[in-house]
């Protein structure tokens, strides 16, 4: 490849931007801790996972090996034996989320979707891409659904075949939806196990709550058809992936045979990147489960870290169990974008992550702790004097 020098000078002014920013994220959940050096040879290639791992294919440049592995990776960590279960890497959490709504609609034509208000923005555009019928179910002030709620809105629709999207860790709180309880209502409806469906949106934390010693659940041994993973969130990689993995028998459904590569297809895309597999392979082959867990451990601890200096400077800061996004107020605009921090109306958060240097985090929580004082020191050096004057 050959570029003007003009070209190659603002290659290298991109390459200077990309290393004064690689560790900026304090709002976002993408962990910048990876070295893939051993696999940049690979890049000479052009590896195409086009179909069925499972398969072999008339593309012989893929990286179907790697990926068998990262999906019983992914099986076992999830409680699902490998023979039960098929999943793919894919581009994203929002290509997993889509491939699970889409088995669902694909099992029951009449379904309804049902998903919080706290539930991710994608899903939004996958009920419009598969013009699958939505009831938005109320959140509870945590971002945990509203199971009261759910069940009042199953009970005005009288669905036979409700499609339940559950969040395991919503986006802007962290909050896990109980699963358990989520079950308990479908069955107070009369609602047995083959009349629903239940997909768990575990983007960040579905490489969370496998390594913690009290997880909340969110396997398939605990009611789940299918779950979907980012791939660049904690473990990390230079481009978005993910992982979706779902039981078998729904699967089925939709795998068509495909003359072209003589071989079969059950995915979003078709082709695929052959590169993330490798990605996720290498990054699972080089941490051992305790690696994992330590990892975990510090991210909550500095979570801990950070929710302990707001509330001394009283901020109030918090974070839900297994979670590693901390919650507070939202600052000013200046502050957030200054950080780049993640917001939503009167809220906003940051994220704790292992590539994350003290003084990044420091530096956010003395601005967001600075700005706090100064809207709160005015309103209780006004409370004192009234209640000095009442008094006198």
């Amino acid at each position: 490849m050959t570029l003007s020098a003009a070209d190659q000078s603002r290659l290298d002014a991109f390459w200077h931007y990309c290393l004064e920013h690689q560790h900026f994220n304090l709002g976002y959940p993408e962990a910048a801790d990876f070295d893939y050096a051993a696999l940049e040879p690979f890049l000479r290639f052009s590896l195409n996972n086009c179909g069925d791992w499972g398969e072999a294919s008339n593309y012989l440049l893929n990286s179907f090996g790697f990926e068998k592995e990262v999906v019983q990776y992914f099986a076992d960590l999830f409680r699902i034996s490998a023979d039960q279960c098929w999943g793919y890497v894919t581009h994203g959490g929002t290509e997993g989320n889509l491939f699970g709504c889409y088995l669902a609609r694909e099992l029951f034509a009449d379904g309804i979707l049902y998903c919080s208000r706290d539930t991710h923005y994608s899903v939004a555009k996958i009920v419009r891409l598969l013009r699958l019928p939505c009831r938005w179910v109320a959140s509870q002030p945590g971002g945990e659904m509203d199971y009261d709620d759910l069940s009042r809105q199953l009970q005005i629709d009288r669905c036979r075949h409700p499609i339940i999207f559950a969040n395991l860790g919503t986006t802007l709180r962290g909050a896990v939806d109980d699963l358990a309880e989520i079950q308990r209502r479908l069955a107070r409806h009369g609602l047995h196990r083959e009349q629903y469906y239940l997909h768990g949106d575990a983007a960040l934390s579905g490489m969370i709550l496998p390594f913690v010693d009290q997880p909340q659940p969110h396997t398939f041994a605990d009611g789940l058809d299918s779950i979907s993973v980012s791939g660049h969130k904690m473990i990390g990689s230079p481009m978005p992936c993910g992982i979706v993995l779902a039981q078998q028998r729904h699967v089925q459904q939709v795998s068509v045979a495909v003359d072209y590569i003589s071989a079969r297809d059950q995915t979003i895309s078709g082709s695929r990147n052959g590169h993330t597999p490798l990605l996720l392979w290498a990054a699972l082959r080089s941490r051992t489960a305790s690696g994992w867990r330590q990892r975990i451990a510090q991210c909550v601890a500095r979570a801990d870290q950070a929710i302990e200096r707001f509330q001394s400077a009283g901020v109030p800061a918090w974070r839900h169990h297994n979670s590693i996004t901390v919650v507070f107020p939202c600052p000013s605009e200046p502050t957030w974008r200054r950080h780049c921090l993640a917001t939503s109306g009167d809220t906003a958060h940051l994220i704790t992550l292992p590539h994350q240097q003290p003084a990044q985090l420091e530096r956010a929580i003395d601005d967001i702790c600075a700005e706090w004082q100064t809207l709160t020191v005015p309103h209780t050096e006004v409370r004192a004097a009234r209640r000095a004057s009442s008094s006198s």
